[in-house]
């Protein structure tokens, strides 16, 4: 009987998701299990690589239980992941030898500020398409040799593996026989050449990066190898191939049918990404990213990002610690009880500010606060926030020559209609919905189920994507202006105020 489900494990910041996509390509049965951040010291923000996987496991074991499926209705299996994180572990014990360094911790500032005072920022930016910033991995795997004791001569001698969360869950997910990556995960790691697509030697010299620590590169649709049999509780007459390896934002991009160029989305995660497919060859815009969406086959595909470091995670600051919500559904009727923000405007820069700014000296703060300021005006300042910082990378993009005529969204999020229809009224054009709001962990499964031959590539990927609702603008282009150069004006201030730093040295204990 021919094997019938893709399993898709996509690892957020926060969760860890597994799901079951069928023949149809439809989203089946899923399961999704809590990670929480360790912060060490102010500024440093890691996660324990062994709970990573311990999640990504039990999501597996979930959903299969969940699905009433085996291993032997298993055809392939997608993995992606967040980006940026990364950590180092010893390749025969597969012991981490420190705590995986995630995308928004800070810690390595110093580091970063070396590398700028060397001259090498320029440089950085043209071979590998990112910025010199705490925020990619380079400086984070810098940090590691650096302040462990013991891991710069274990990784010289070549008895150390490192890699960004995909690559990890990979060596377990694998029993540890494959440590692999793809181009959309390598190039956001500012080790990445993107224009001969592979490691640049030269600069991981310069950052003192051993190349025998990173990961192979091969294309997003290869078999990364075989999914460990005691994992699933089968034997090796079950053997289940690993065909799709993605970062989650290119995960995403395919997942909602972008495959032309100039098809956009943007997803409201954790961090909200506005990502963006350029074609066949890298394009760099002033205050966004270039990167890899995808190497399928021997085609390589870029994009162009803008990523805003917090977009979810400010609904979630307001509910766990400000409590102004007991919910993150809670949101939308809340912001809707109020006819607008009452002159409030929130800057959720808590880690700083990204794309387009790069502004990491920035913190989070609330202005326009009266007396009769409810919960409700600030809780609908978050929501709007997130679409502001959307229409800021929209137009840095239109200011680099890419217009945007409509937007398509995915993330939990946007099943808040208010903040849907808002970011349709601030960016002034049509912003699509799609049926079923999770297109990383499906455009994930379907990269792996084209490799074992389930369905036919783009031409099914496209017809599959179809629309829940689409929202049109409604507001005046007066009104629309008004209220974005409020935004303009709180972020200018909140860049004016006295930054505390938040990173340093500290001993490791």
């Amino acid at each position: 009987m021919p094997r019938k489900y893709v399993l898709a494990l996509d690892e957020g910041s926060s969760s860890a998701r597994a799901v079951l996509v069928d023949e149809q390509g439809e989203l089946v049965s899923e399961a999704a299990i809590p990670i929480r951040a360790l912060y060490p010291h102010p500024g440093w923000v890691e996660l324990d690589p062994e709970t990573l996987w311990q999640a990504a496991k039990s999501a597996i074991d979930a959903v299969m239980q969940k699905g009433t499926v085996t291993a032997l209705d298993i055809a392939a299996v997608g993995v992606t992941s967040h980006r940026e994180t990364c950590m180092i572990w010893d390749r025969s014990s597969g012991h981490p030898v420190y705590n995986a360094v995630m995308w928004m911790s800070k810690q390595t500032d110093d580091i970063v500020a070396r590398w700028s005072a060397k001259g090498m920022d320029d440089e950085i930016r043209l071979r590998t398409g990112l910025r010199n910033d705490s925020y990619f991995s380079a400086a984070k795997l810098a940090w590691i040799l650096e302040n462990v004791p013991g891991v710069r001569d274990a990784a010289t001698n070549g008895t150390l593996a490192a890699g960004t969360v995909d690559t990890w869950l990979l060596w377990k997910l694998t029993g540890g026989e494959s440590h692999r990556t793809d181009p959309s995960a390598a190039s956001r790691t500012a080790m990445f050449n993107i224009h001969t697509n592979s490691w640049d030697q030269e600069l991981c010299a310069m950052y003192g990066i051993p190349l025998g620590l990173l990961p192979e590169v091969v294309a997003s649709n290869s078999c990364f190898g075989h999914v460990d049999s005691a994992l699933l509780e089968r034997g090796s007459e079950a053997a289940v191939p690993v065909m799709a390896m993605l970062g989650d934002q290119q995960a995403g991009l395919y997942g909602q049918g972008c495959i032309g160029a100039g098809a956009a989305k943007n997803t409201y995660g954790t961090a909200g990404v506005l990502t963006v497919n350029v074609g066949a060859h890298p394009v760099i815009i002033d205050g966004m990213t270039s990167s890899v969406a995808w190497k399928v086959d021997a085609e390589t595909v870029y994009e162009v990002e803008g990523v805003v470091f917090h977009s979810g995670q400010t609904l979630q600051w307001l509910r766990d610690n400000m409590r102004l919500i007991d919910s993150i559904e809670s949101s939308e009727s809340l912001a809707q009880s109020v006819p607008d923000n009452g002159g409030v405007y929130f800057v959720p820069a808590f880690a700083g500010l990204c794309d387009p700014y790069w502004d990491r000296n920035v913190r989070g703060a609330i202005f326009g606060l009266t007396l009769d300021t409810g919960a409700a005006h600030v809780v609908r300042a978050g929501l709007e926030a997130m679409a502001y910082q959307t229409r800021d990378n929209v137009d840095a993009l239109a200011s680099g020559g890419i217009g945007a005529l409509s937007l398509k969204v995915d993330g939990g999020a946007i099943a808040n209609d208010f903040l849907c229809q808002f970011q349709a009224d601030i960016l002034g054009i049509p912003v699509e919905r799609p049926h079923g709001l999770e297109r990383t962990a499906v455009g994930a499964a379907r990269l792996a189920g084209t490799g074992v031959g389930l369905w036919n590539g783009t031409s099914d990927l496209a017809s599959s994507w179809r629309l829940e609702r689409l929202f049109e603008p409604h507001i005046s282009s007066d009104h629309r202006e008004a209220l974005y150069d409020g935004w303009k004006q709180a972020v200018a201030c909140a860049r004016t105020l006295p930054a505390r730093k938040m990173a340093g040295s500290h001993a490791i204990k």
